[in-house]
């Protein structure tokens, strides 16, 4: 069984990794103790950015498991859990992180938009892999914000901190969208097997399990719900959740050409609960209530 580490406060996180204590709020420092064989679970009240300098364990996020990689960046936010596995015998994992907490952004406009950072949701087998130049980059801000806190403080201290904070975040949207473009054929092959899933529940499990959600394919697919989302809307330039509804449509649209079902008929074998529940969305798709298309289609 896996042993509990709270992470809700800097300063649990500077005792935790033997870091010098240098402000309440934030902190950054590169790892290089030594961690016992086994499982721990950590339990974040913090954010927290971990660049992975080399491989040596391995993480277990919800039912995801897989080796973290060298030159890899993996992100956790306030109430996320995640499992470390270091195994007896192997390499010692080294690591850099950047940690705050959510109450530093307290009112910035920061703190507004770290929802938009999506990374902080995906899963841990869906880290994102940097090039030695990346690396080197988000090493120089780590740099600027240490220099920063080692200041005296002033005034502009935290509004210093918080906006080398947002380029490091911001080059890391900037890293994973690179990402995304740069596994076009992996993305492909995602997106094609999503269709063929797509199809297959439509034609034979959608009466019984109700409507398709994203997060339905992306656990088939073995994808976190945000990433999955991230990796159709780059590749096709639609959301998953606009792929599903207009192949939902179509599907409507075939069936309401066979006259001999009902309106209530086919959405019942689209997976709608309520007859109306289907008759807006139709008409939110196409234009057109289902009597409007059969009254058009079969002129």
């Amino acid at each position: 069984m896996a042993k509990e580490v709270k992470i809700d406060t800097i300063q649990h996180l500077n005792e935790l990794y033997g870091f010098e204590h240098l402000n309440p709020m934030i902190s950054t420092g590169r790892y290089e103790g030594v961690l016992e064989p086994g499982a721990t679970t950590y339990d974040f009240g913090v954010y927290a950015i971990y660049i992975k300098e080399t491989k040596g364990c391995e993480l277990n996020y919800g039912l995801t498991r897989y080796d973290f990689d060298e030159m890899s960046v993996i992100a956790f936010a306030p109430g996320q859990k995640v499992t470390a596995i270091v195994e007896e015998g192997k390499q010692q994992p080294r690591w850099t992180v950047l940690a705050f907490h959510p109450d530093f952004l307290a009112r910035t406009q920061l703190g507004r938009k770290m929802s938009s950072y999506g990374y902080f949701s995906y899963s841990n087998n869906e880290a994102l892999h940097l090039s030695k130049d990346e690396v080197e980059l988000l090493m120089a801000v780590l740099s600027l914000i240490e220099r920063e806190m080692r200041h005296s403080i002033d005034r502009h201290t935290r509004s210093i901190i918080i906006s080398h904070i947002e380029v490091f975040l911001d080059y890391c949207l900037r890293f994973y969208e690179r990402q995304f473009y740069t596994r076009e054929i992996i993305n492909s092959t995602v997106v094609e097997n999503f269709n063929v899933l797509l199809d297959s529940y439509i034609a034979n499990d959608i009466q019984e399990q109700g409507l398709p959600t994203v997060a339905y394919f992306a656990d088939r697919l073995n994808l976190s719900a945000g990433y999955f989302g991230e990796l159709v809307k780059t590749s096709t330039g639609i959301t998953a959740k606009d792929m599903i509804a207009e192949r939902l449509a179509e599907a409507a649209r075939e069936l309401l050409n066979d006259l001999t079902l009902s309106v209530t008929q086919v959405g019942d074998r689209l997976g709608f609960e309520y007859p109306q529940h289907f008759v807006r969305f139709f008409k939110r798709r196409t234009g057109r209530t289902p009597k409007e298309y059969r009254t058009i289609s079969s002129n």
